[in-house]
């Protein structure tokens, strides 16, 4: 059947992915990413290293796809141009993906739907949810990852208005520090999350959060304190961790003042640590949290964008 299927492409500063979606059937049929190669103990990637390895993955992730799925069905489509939906919003490796995304539309005599990386994670976690639930009443959509810590009264697929965020480090940015000062590979979360569990302290949590907006920079200075101090690297990051999943917490308490009973929907990488989920989850009640597929950076809420588009 031709003219059923979404191709979603997303170029982050920490992944190339793609995904396809089945329109008629909502379906996602096909989901794939890479992360970005980081040499060991650095932090990330220059913008032109981002771009170049963009370049070389995304006619590599369309081959695999194209050996599993006939691409003559593709009606539309999404890819991500810039990392939030604000006035400003720019990063280089995102024209990758709409360089890559326009070629492909213009050869199949499709359109192009042109979204935020924010956008698509929205929509990945509401792809997984049931999203009826949260499409006639608003809802706190937490994205908290390597780039991005925010906030953001939502409805539907739209975010509404930025209610506030991190105002130095990135919950992610923090993760990934400590875990690569360890010796783990970049990103360094997954890593920080499972040594956090092998430890049996009780670790008392920081938290610096004023209003809607948190700080967290100074966990990086606590945590470097007590690695000199010869502290364990499990309650290292078990502090870490305790005191992003408190902050959060404490985000939540205040935004819930305004918005009674208000659901929770989290998403981001950072928001996968069984850590941080299971304690925000033993204290407030009305939270969703998204699996790693649709949660951490993916092309899947993106190629939903471009299905809903289709629709009108």
């Amino acid at each position: 059947m031709a003219g059923h299927l979404a191709l979603g492409i997303d170029t982050s500063n920490y992944a190339t992915s793609m995904a396809l979606l089945d329109i008629a059937a909502n379906t996602l049929l096909w989901a794939e990413k890479r992360f970005l190669p980081v040499k060991p103990g650095e932090l990330g990637l220059r913008q032109n290293d981002t771009l170049f390895h963009h370049t070389v993955a995304l006619p590599q992730l369309l081959q695999a796809l194209a050996a599993r799925q006939d691409l003559s069905g593709v009606a539309i489509v999404g890819v991500s141009e810039r990392p939030r939906p604000v006035n400003g919003s720019y990063m280089p490796c995102f024209l990758a993906g709409v360089s890559f995304g326009s070629a492909f539309a213009a050869a199949a005599g499709v359109s192009l739907v042109k979204t935020s990386h924010q956008e698509g994670h929205l929509a990945a976690a509401l792809a997984e949810l049931d999203r009826p639930q949260f499409m006639g009443r608003p809802y706190l959509f937490m994205h908290v990852s390597g780039g991005t810590t925010e906030w953001w009264l939502a409805q539907g697929a739209a975010p509404l208005q930025r209610l506030g965020g991190s105002l130095d480090l990135n919950a992610g940015q923090l993760l990934d520090r400590l875990g690569v000062e360890l010796g783990h590979a970049f990103p360094a979360g997954a890593a920080v999350t499972d040594l956090a569990l092998g430890c049996t302290e009780d670790v008392p949590p920081k938290t610096s959060v004023k209003g809607l907006d948190c700080n967290l920079s100074g966990l990086q200075n606590q945590y470097g304190k007590m690695l000199q101090s010869g502290r364990d690297a499990g309650a290292v990051a078990k502090f870490c961790l305790l005191s992003l999943a408190h902050s959060f917490l404490a985000v939540i308490a205040v935004v819930r003042r305004q918005y009674p009973g208000i659901p929770v929907v989290c998403a981001g990488g950072v928001m996968c640590s069984t850590v941080i989920r299971d304690i925000m989850c033993a204290e407030e009640t009305d939270l969703y949290f998204v699996s790693p597929q649709y949660s951490s950076d993916n092309a899947i809420g993106v190629a939903w964008l471009a299905g809903e588009a289709l629709h009108g």
